[in-house]
């Protein structure tokens, strides 16, 4: 879809939370930067922060073929970076690592990551006929080794096939001990 028709689309939701006490809403699994940048503009129009959590493919790329980089400059650039922060889920931290050494202020818009136990590709996961549930602390170790690239990283946790191991195993390799 267009940012047009994304705005439009998502309008009525974002508005409907914008009506009550929510302080931000959150738009997750986004593979395409036209739909991030209505959402974007719909939440914009309500005055409701918003977030948007965007997934990647194996190879760090989002279904579009766009960078991880790309795709947060391009929605900052068309709505003037009134994202209040980025995420992404529903990748596994492998999937990240061949995108996030691209230099750039983009990095810092990255807040939170919650990511897949599984580093099967999107298609794999939906033929597969088992949760694939990784190694937890491979994940966590994964996990961990993207904060160093991603400097305003603070929410953390898990997607597809994740437990509270693998959100362990993320917490021993974070928090100072």
């Amino acid at each position: 879809m267009t940012a047009a028709e994304a705005r439009e689309y998502h309008a009525p939701q974002i508005a409907s939370f914008a009506a009550t006490t929510a302080d931000l809403v959150t738009a997750v699994t986004i593979g395409d930067t036209a739909e991030a940048v209505g959402i974007v503009r719909a939440a914009a129009d309500v005055g409701v922060p918003v977030a948007v959590s965007f997934t990647v493919e194996t190879d760090g790329r989002l279904p579009t073929g766009q960078s991880l980089c790309e795709a947060v400059e391009r929605v900052d650039a068309e709505t003037a970076s009134a994202a209040a922060y980025f995420m992404v889920n529903c990748a596994h931290p492998t999937h990240l690592a061949s995108t996030v050494d691209d230099d750039g202020d983009w990095r810092r818009r990255v807040v939170g990551l919650r990511l897949n136990a599984s580093t099967r590709s999107h298609a794999e996961l939906d033929e597969a006929e088992d949760l694939d549930e990784g190694d937890p602390e491979d994940f966590g170790a994964g996990t961990a080794e993207l904060r160093a690239y991603l400097p305003a990283a603070t929410v953390f946790g898990g997607c597809c096939g994740t437990d509270a191991r693998h959100v362990a195993a993320i917490w021993r390799r974070l928090i100072p001990h």
